[in-house]
């Protein structure tokens, strides 16, 4: 697998105020072409091969859904390992500022094994990244990805299949709920190779008393045909 210097779109390279801009506005942003077609090819062939994974999940097992996923296992294919360790150095100056504005004291370090040690000196010790497989008839109910006591406060889904092609129906789908407010519900355009960036559980909205919390979920519609895969980076391990 190629790493993630090898990209077309270096991480680096990427509008981070715009993104940022989004993120603080609707709780995630879209990054149009992370991958490229070969690689999300490359990295959907993966899912078939069990000695790179520490589990699988079918979620109609436990009424997450229908569909499964599987969690790799330590070491994680170089290419997710960089992307693991680039966009988390991208997103913390972000994550500990929505910290500060919500009023939450925990800050987080400016390199992902510094956080990744924090999580596993608590017993946090199994890696999260993770590969998503849906088929015809396939859903995930909202959720939000919270496996211990250390939560990083953005994620990153990456769509690894071509809509239309692929597949039909499966779109991301993200609610926020505001106080004393009705759920709004966004769903997110993605084509093969974007990534969506969004808030794993609260984010600060800034009304007129000043900052407070929004509570956030996401899922994925039911599929009408084909096959849809996902790379999903979460930056904590989990218990």
């Amino acid at each position: 697998m190629p790493s993630e210097s090898s990209l077309p779109r270096p991480i680096a390279d990427l509008d981070w105020p715009a993104l940022e801009q989004s993120l603080d506005k609707d709780g995630c942003a879209i990054i149009r072409n992370l991958l490229p077609a070969a690689l999300c090819l490359q990295l959907r062939g993966l899912y078939s091969d069990p000695g790179l994974f520490r589990s699988r999940v079918v979620m109609a097992r436990h009424g997450f859904g229908r569909g499964e996923y599987q969690y790799f296992a330590y070491p994680l294919p170089e290419v997710v390992q960089q992307l693991r360790q680039s966009l988390y150095a991208r997103l913390v100056p972000l994550a500990n500022r929505w910290n500060d504005c919500m009023g939450l004291p925990v800050r987080y370090p400016d390199r992902h094994a510094d956080f990744i040690r924090r999580c596993h000196d608590a017993g946090q010790q199994r890696p999260t990244p993770l590969l998503l497989q849906y088929g015809p008839q396939d859903y995930n109910c909202l959720h939000q990805d919270l496996y211990g006591e250390h939560v990083f406060p953005l994620q990153v889904a990456i769509l690894l299949a071509e809509p239309g092609e692929d597949f039909t129906g499966g779109e991301f789908v993200l609610t926020e709920q505001r106080p004393r407010m009705q759920s709004r519900p966004q769903v997110i355009d993605l084509k093969q190779g974007d990534a969506v960036v969004f808030a794993v559980h609260q984010r600060p909205v800034n009304g007129v008393r000043g900052y407070y919390r929004v509570n956030l979920r996401h899922g994925v519609s039911r599929l009408h045909s084909g096959r849809r895969h996902t790379l999903g980076i979460i930056f904590h391990d989990a218990q």
